[in-house]
This record gives C-alpha cells, structure tokens and sequence, in this order.
C-alpha cells in the first residue's frame, strides 16, 4: 500500500513512455507491476535503514517515496532507450543504493534533532576540514559553512515551505561525496557573488559613455511604471505598518527575544542554540515548559535545526496576525493583502530594529535577568 502511495504521490508512471496510444499505457502498467514486485526490497532496505538509525524515525512513506524518485531518475534512461526498466535492474539498483545515507539526510530534512545531532557527529568535522581547503581568496571558510548548513536546513522557502538541500539527495553515491559536491558549489558561487565591484570613478573613466546614456534612458523609459509602483506602494504602507506593528506586539516574551536575537543581534542559528542552552536562559525555561519529555530525559543540547523551527512558527504566528489585520480591521482583500504582504517583508527586520515593539526593552531586561 504504500509503494502505491508513493508511485501515485510522486507521479512516477507518466515519467516512463512518452509514447502514445496503448504502448505507453501498457509501458506504464509494467513499470507499476516491476514496482510492486520489489515491494520486499523495500521494505528490507528500510529496515536496515531503521536498525542503522534507531534514535530517530523517518516514515516509511517518505523513505519510499525518496527511492522511487531516485529509481525515476536514474534508470528513466534505461526505460527510454531499452524499454521498462525490469524487476531485476530495479532490484540490483535498490541494492546498491546509500540506503542509510538517505535515511539520515531525510530526518534532517523533516528537522528531527536527533537526525541532525547525528549529522553533525558524522560530517561536520568533514564540512568544517573541507570548507576550509577549498574556499578562494576574499572568502572566510565561515562564510561557506554557514551557506552549507544554511541549504541543508532549509533557509529558502517555496509556498512558505522550506527548501532543504537534503532533499536533492538521492542515495547513488554516498552522503559525503554529495556533501563534497555541495561545498564545492557554494564556495564558487561566493567567489563569484564577491567578484570586484565597479567603483563610480572607475565606471565614468572607462570612457563608457554609452552605456551611461543607455542606462539613463532605460531609466527615462520607466520612470511612469516607477511612478505607479511608489504611488501603490503608500497607499498600503500606513495599513502595512499599523498591522505589522500589531502583530509584532502580540508575540510572546520568548518569541520576541527569538527575533531580536536573529535579526538585531544578528546571531546566527548555533549561536541562538548556545543561548538556549545556558541554564539562565528564559527562552530555555519556555522550551522546558513547552517539552517536558526533554526535561525529563536530561537532554540539554538544542541543535541549531529547532531554532530554526521556532523561528519559523514565530513567521507564521506574524503572518497570520498581520493578514487577520488586515482583512478585518482594515477590509482589504486578499490581492491587496499580497500588495500589504511584499512591503511587510521588506520592513519586517527593520521594524525589529527599530525597536517597534512594545515593551521591547523590557523583554530584553527579563531575558537577560532570567
């Protein structure tokens, strides 16, 4: 049943034959079958994936659904060049996958702590070591590390779901060489995104006087647009700040402290999870309240991967709050929400730090007296 669920989930049958007609409708029933027919190797490569990893859980389902996106992705090419991949290769292929090494990156990617303390046992001395040989001039090795585990945790977000880079695993090699492939296009990628700026005087000496007049033009050309946009924009703006300021104000002590350490104290993630850890810490009282299995069990550590979660549920606490504002206190509807939402993500770290929540300084003191 649930290789089914995966099969339809993931949509496997419509990647096998684009052929028309009967051909691909009989290609897909033979590949479901194939499928199926490999249910037991499934189910074994998951339970040796579970023994390897007793302390934490990655539902069957998700496990599944992580193989046969790595079976559509690999042996397509075989499906299209000899025809259905057959019961046999799709065996020997589950075989030789990095069975643990998917079970390990998917806990992360569903943020379980224990997956990520385990993560960190097993590579991050790696990530640290490897960052460190690889990053160019004008690069701190910090910078890369920070880029890694930003990806891996999820630091974009699509449709208000976080993107974890874990998820692009698929298990044909294994976790550490996928690993070393992902410090060696973060540090590229921020060697380039550091490349020399043009200076000003730079620019006008070059003689490039075209390109100047070019740019002005383009300018000239949307200064209309321009002037609509700014128009739009303050229309929403004072609707825009009223409700942000509201919403910010009804956080509670702990999820204030949350953002003022992320965004006004710019503190990084593992360094908000020190904090926690401090027995003085009021945000730790709140989590001992919150958890009282943690408490009980005498686990004290706090992986930068629950900062994260909190910080996300403290977004969408702000985001309901600020649409519910809006929709009912100031009768916008949801296209002009949308306008209301763009700026508030502009201003939202901005009015942190302007300290635009009420009682701010007050929070401060009880976190830090607490």
């Amino acid at each position: 049943m649930l290789l089914q669920k995966a099969l339809y989930q993931y949509n496997s049958l419509t990647l096998i034959d684009n052929r028309p007609g009967s051909a691909a409708i009989s290609s897909e029933a033979e590949y479901h079958q194939n499928l199926t027919a490999c249910a037991a190797d499934f189910d074994a490569l998951y339970a040796r994936c579970a023994q390897a990893w007793p302390n934490f859980v990655v539902p069957r389902d998700e496990f599944t659904g992580a193989v046969v996106r790595a079976i559509e992705k690999y042996l397509i090419a075989i499906a299209k060049s000899r025809g259905t991949p057959s019961i046999s290769e799709i065996r020997v292929f589950i075989g030789e996958l990095q069975g643990p090494d998917i079970y390990l990156s998917l806990g992360c990617a569903l943020g379980d702590e224990n997956a990520w303390w385990q993560f960190d046992r097993q590579h991050r001395a790696f990530i640290e070591a490897l960052a460190n040989q690889v990053v160019s001039s004008g690069i701190d090795a910090n910078q890369v590390i920070e880029s890694v585990y930003g990806d891996l945790l999820g630091a974009k977000t699509e449709s208000s779901v976080r993107q974890s880079k874990f998820r692009t695993y698929m298990g044909r090699g294994t976790l550490r060489g996928w690993l070393r492939t992902i410090i060696w296009h973060t540090s590229v990628d921020l060697h380039r995104s550091r490349q020399p700026e043009v200076q000003l005087e730079d620019w006008s000496g070059t003689g490039d006087d075209a390109l100047e007049r070019k740019d002005y033009a383009a300018a000239a050309d949307g200064c209309e647009d321009l002037m609509l946009s700014k128009v739009m924009r303050e229309r929403y703006r004072s609707a825009t700040v009223e409700a942000l300021d509201r919403s910010l104000a009804a956080l509670d002590d702990h999820e204030t402290l949350l953002l003022l350490y992320y965004h006004v104290e710019g503190l990084k993630l593992r360094q908000i999870a020190r904090i926690v850890e401090q027995p003085r810490s009021a945000i730790r009282r709140w989590f001992q309240r919150k958890s009282r299995r943690q408490t009980d069990s005498g686990k004290s550590r706090v992986h930068e991967s629950t900062v994260m979660r909190w910080l996300d549920k403290v977004y969408r606490k702000i985001s309901d709050a600020f649409q519910s504002e809006l929709a009912n206190k100031h009768g916008l509807s949801p296209a002009e929400i949308e306008i209301c939402l763009d700026l508030a993500t502009e201003d939202l770290a901005q009015n942190i730090k302007l300290n635009r929540v009420p009682g701010t300084d007050e929070i401060i003191k009880r976190g830090e007296a607490g």
